[in-house]
């Protein structure tokens, strides 16, 4: 009895943690956008998380020509002040600023039509054909649906239903 409760608690904690997580990603998200537009740079994406113990706030940036280690100290002083005034978060964090990387997650739709004719990943939350991940060349994005050449055959994969997304550096083949 005692561990059902205990189960129950955790997993609502975890919910709990997922929502504060979503709301502290919107409140930074929301903050620092005009920032780094201003700044010249686009936002790629704000993740908040926990690794070996200590909180995270990631940033990832991007601009034409790529973006260099000053860049990201330059976007780092810029914002880390502003987020610690504003008291969106509310415990200790590491604040990183970085480029997206080979890796680089593909998270709206403006970030698909950028990356037609490059190599992803896709996650999906429902299976199309069976699966629910596909590794290949995104040859087009209309209207909602991704069409993406993988080794055994093109598919349609609807971008409502993408769990996660990226590009796939062809160093990993």
């Amino acid at each position: 009895m005692l561990s059902e409760h205990l189960l129950r608690v955790s997993a609502l904690m975890a919910t709990d943690m997922t929502g504060i997580t979503g709301l502290i990603v919107g409140n930074v998200t929301e903050l620092i956008k005009p920032i780094i537009y201003e700044m010249g740079f686009e936002l790629i994406d704000v993740e908040f998380l926990t690794e070996r113990g200590r909180w995270i706030l990631r940033i990832y940036l991007d601009k034409f020509g790529g973006i260099t280690l000053d860049d990201c100290a330059n976007v780092s002083r810029e914002i880390g002040d502003l987020i610690d005034i504003k008291d969106i978060i509310q415990r200790e964090y590491v604040l990183e600023v970085s480029s997206p990387g080979l890796n680089r997650p593909l998270k709206n739709e403006k970030a698909f039509l950028w990356a037609i004719g490059k190599k992803v990943k896709v996650s999906l939350n429902t299976p199309v054909d069976s699966r629910t991940n596909f590794v290949g060349y995104l040859r087009e994005f209309q209207k909602g649906i991704l069409r993406i050449e993988t080794e055994s055959g093109f598919f349609s994969l609807p971008f409502a239903d993408i769990k996660k997304a990226r590009l796939v550096s062809e160093f990993e083949d």
